[in-house]
C-alpha cells in the first residue's frame, strides 16, 4: 500500500471464523448486496483470472432514516497467498484511493483490517481538507465499518452452522 497519503482510515475487527471463511466471503464482492442492506449494487464489469477485475459499486451512507448514495469504480485484485483483496479506485469522487482488505489468524478467529489511503479529490484548496475531515471519517469509515460488520456476521453464522452440523 502507498504510504504518506493525506487520508488514512483503518477499520478492523476480530471475526469469529477462520481466515479462509471470511476471505472467501469478502472476495465475492458481487454477493455483497445480498448480505448488506447499505449496498445498492455491485457490478463486475470485467472478471480476471485471480477473481478480481473492474468492479462498479454503490452504497448508501446512512444518516438517520436517510442514506446518501456513494458510487465508485475500482480495479480489484485478489491475492490468495497473503491473503488480501485490493482495490484501486479509478472512477467516482474517490478516484486514486487505494484500499486493502487483509486477513490474519488471531486469538478467537481472524483479524480483518480494511485500510483506505488517499490524497483526496483534485479540488483546488479544499481537496485534502474534504478528504481528511469529511470523506474519510464520515463516508469511507461509515460505509467500510458497516461492510466489515455485515460480512463478519455472514462468515461467523456460516461457520457456526457448519460446526453445528458436525456435532454428533
Amino acid at each position: 500500500m502507498p504510504v504518506g497519503r493525506a487520508m488514512t482510515t483503518l477499520d478492523e475487527r476480530i471475526v469469529r471464523a477462520p481466515v479462509e471463511r471470511i476471505f472467501d466471503v469478502a472476495r465475492r464482492v458481487e454477493e455483497w448486496p445480498a448480505y448488506l442492506a447499505h449496498y445498492r449494487y455491485v457490478r463486475l464489469r470485467d472478471r480476471r483470472s485471480d477473481g478480481g477485475g473492474v468492479v462498479e459499486m454503490s452504497a448508501y451512507r446512512p444518516f438517520g432514516p436517510v442514506g446518501w448514495p456513494a458510487w465508485w469504480v475500482s480495479e480489484m485484485s485478489v491475492d490468495d497467498r497473503r491473503p488480501a483483496v485490493r482495490f484501486r479506485h479509478i472512477g467516482g469522487i474517490t478516484a486514486g484511493m487505494d484500499v486493502e482488505w487483509s486477513f490474519a489468524p488471531a486469538a478467537g478467529g481472524t483479524r480483518v483490517q480494511i485500510l483506505h489511503v488517499w490524497d483526496g479529490p483534485r479540488w483546488p484548496l479544499i481537496g485534502v481538507v474534504a478528504a481528511t475531515s469529511v470523506i474519510g471519517p464520515v463516508f469511507v469509515h461509515g460505509i467500510a465499518s458497516r461492510t466489515l460488520a455485515g460480512l463478519a456476521r455472514v462468515a461467523e453464522e456460516s461457520y457456526a452452522r457448519e460446526a453445528r452440523s458436525r456435532l454428533p
